[in-house]
C-alpha cells in the first residue's frame, strides 16, 4: 500500500493514502445531508465560527496589508517586505494590540504554489525573532536570536503539498498552510541613531520566489482592489461578515489552507451545516429554518470568544497571564481570542503578554481614576531580551496623549525611591512634578494594559516571578 505523508501543524504524521482517503470521504460526503435541527445547526455554526475565526480575520488582514501596489507606511504588495522605519502610532488600526518595542519587518506571502526564500542577514548581537505564522495563526517557526542566533542565514518557506530540492546552504521551513505571514519585529531603543542602525539592518532582509534565487529579481507592482475596505479595523471587518459570508470565505479558505489532521472531529460537525474545505458554501441552500437560525451566529460566536478571556490563563494579581499563544491545538477557543485581541502572537519561550483589564477593586481602569504599579527594589521583569508595559483603549488600540507615549519599558530610565524600588504611574493627568518619567498616560475613559516579556526568563515562565498588582491611588480631598 502507498504511503504518502500528511502534515498537521505540530508535525508529520505518516497515515496511509488509503485511510486518508476513507477519513475524507466520510468527513465530506456527509454535507448538509445529515439534517441538523435548527438548534443543532446554530451550536453548530457557534463552533464553526470560533474555528474559523482565526483564519478568516488572517485574511481579511492580509487583503488590507497588501492592497497596495507598493510598499508605503504599513502596507506592501504580496511577497515584499513592510519595513516600519519607526513605531506605530494611535492612528494605526490595521492589527489589534500593536507593540512600540521593536520596528516590524513583515511580508505576506502565497507559498501554495512556489516555495520563497527568504534570507536574513547578520544581525551583529541585536535582538529580533521572525516568527512565521500559518493561515490559522500558529507559530510554525521562529528564527531569531533565541533559536538560531544572529548571523545571516537562508530559508525557503515551502507550502504543505511542495516537494522538491533546494539549492545548498537553504534551509526548508514547511508552512502547513499556502498563507503565511512574516511577522518579523527587530529591538529598537527609538532614538534616531538606533532607528537609523535598524534600517541599515532592514534593508538586508530579503525575499524572492524559489524560481529567482539567486537571479536577478524586481518584484511585479501591487494591484489594488477598489473592494477592500481600507478604513474600518479589520476586525470590525471581520464583526460585521454575516454568516453565509463568512462561512462561504472560510469554506474557500480551506482548500489552500488545510486544516490540521486533528481537526477532522471539527470537520465532520461544519459537514453537517454544509462548510467543506474548498467547497462552496450557500446559505440558501440550507433548510430556511437552519440559514435563519445561522443569521444569529456571528454574535453569539464572537461573544462567546470575548467571554473566554477571563477563562484565557491564570489570573496573577489582576493580570490574565497564559502561556498558551503562539501554538494552539484543538484549543479553538484560545486561539480565536488570541486572533481578535493579540493577532500575531508569539510563543511562549518568545514572549509571554500579561494582560489586565480591571482593577484589584473588580472595576475597569478608567481614566478618571489614578493607579501606580509598584515594583521592589531588584524585582523589575526578569527578561533575556526586553519588558514593556503598554496602554491600550477597550478597543485594544494605541491611546493620543501629549507626550506621544504608548509604553513604558526597560529602555526607560525611571525615577527610583529611595529604598531602590520603582512605582509606575497610570491615569489621565500628568503625576506631577520629577514623576513624568514614570508615567503611562491613559485615555479618560477605559482603558487596558498589557505587559510584554520577551524572551522571558524561566523565572516568569515557571511562576516564581509575579507580575505586581496595578493598585488604585485614592483621591485626596480638594
Amino acid at each position: 500500500m502507498v504511503t504518502k505523508t500528511f502534515r498537521s501543524r505540530h508535525g508529520f504524521k505518516s497515515i496511509t493514502a488509503g485511510l486518508a482517503a476513507m477519513l475524507l470521504v466520510g468527513m465530506l460526503s456527509a454535507g448538509p445531508a445529515a439534517a441538523a435541527s435548527p438548534e443543532e445547526a446554530m451550536a453548530i455554526g457557534v463552533d464553526a465560527y470560533i474555528y474559523g475565526y482565526p483564519l478568516v480575520t488572517m485574511e481579511m488582514t492580509r487583503r488590507v496589508m497588501t492592497n497596495v501596489e507598493k510598499p508605503e507606511g504599513t502596507r506592501a504588495p504580496m511577497g515584499q517586505f513592510v519595513r516600519m522605519r519607526e513605531y506605530p502610532t494611535a492612528a494605526y488600526r490595521d492589527v489589534t494590540a500593536p507593540n512600540a518595542d521593536t520596528l516590524y519587518t513583515v511580508a505576506w506571502l502565497d507559498v501554495s504554489k512556489e516555495p520563497w526564500v527568504f534570507s536574513v542577514p547578520d544581525m551583529k548581537e541585536r535582538y529580533f525573532l521572525m516568527p512565521m505564522l500559518d493561515g490559522w495563526t500558529d507559530v510554525f517557526q521562529v528564527p531569531g536570536k533565541r533559536t538560531s542566533g544572529t548571523k545571516a542565514k537562508t530559508y525557503a518557506i515551502t507550502g504543505p503539498n511542495w516537494q522538491g530540492k533546494l539549492p545548498s546552504g537553504v534551509r526548508e521551513y514547511k508552512s502547513p498552510t499556502g498563507l503565511v505571514w512574516v511577522l518579523g519585529r527587530i529591538y529598537c531603543t527609538g532614538t534616531p541613531d538606533d532607528y537609523k542602525a535598524v534600517h541599515v539592518l532592514q534593508d538586508r532582509f530579503s525575499l524572492v520566489p524559489l524560481s529567482a534565487y539567486k537571479k536577478p529579481y524586481t518584484p511585479s507592482p501591487g494591484k489594488v482592489d477598489a473592494a477592500v475596505d481600507m478604513k474600518t479595523p479589520v476586525r470590525e471587518q471581520v464583526n460585521r461578515l454575516e454568516a453565509g459570508a463568512y462561512f462561504k470565505l472560510l469554506a474557500q479558505l480551506m482548500k489552500d489552507n488545510p486544516p490540521a489532521k486533528d481537526d477532522a472531529p471539527m470537520l465532520a460537525k461544519m459537514a453537517q451545516i454544509g462548510i467543506v474545505p474548498g467547497q462552496d458554501f450557500d446559505i440558501a441552500k440550507l433548510d430556511p429554518a437552519v440559514a435563519q437560525g445561522l443569521q444569529t451566529v456571528p454574535k453569539a460566536g464572537f461573544e462567546r470568544i470575548m467571554a473566554h478571556f477571563k477563562n484565557a490563563g491564570s489570573d496573577v494579581n489582576g493580570w490574565i497571564f497564559s502561556t498558551r499563544t503562539g501554538l494552539y491545538g484543538t484549543d479553538y477557543l484560545q486561539r480565536a481570542l488570541i486572533a481578535a485581541i493579540g493577532l500575531g502572537a508569539n510563543r511562549p519561550q518568545d514572549a509571554l503578554y500579561p494582560t489586565s483589564e480591571m482593577a484589584v477593586t473588580g472595576k475597569p481602569y478608567d481614566g478618571s481614576n489614578r493607579y501606580v504599579i509598584h515594583f521592589p527594589k531588584g524585582q523589575m521583569p526578569p527578561v533575556n531580551g526586553f519588558w514593556s508595559l503598554t496602554m491600550y483603549d477597550a478597543d485594544y488600540f494605541f491611546v493620543q496623549n501629549p507626550l506621544n507615549r504608548y509604553t513604558l519599558s526597560s529602555r526607560n530610565k525611571f525615577r527610583t525611591n529611595p529604598d531602590g524600588s520603582v512605582d509606575l504611574f497610570i491615569h489621565n493627568t500628568p503625576p506631577g512634578k520629577g514623576k513624568e518619567s514614570n508615567w503611562l498616560p491613559a485615555p479618560a475613559g477605559r482603558f487596558i494594559l498589557m505587559l510584554r516579556f520577551y524572551w522571558p526568563k524561566d523565572a516568569i515562565l515557571d511562576g516564581t516571578w509575579k507580575p505586581p498588582v496595578v493598585t488604585p491611588i485614592p483621591h485626596m480631598p480638594g
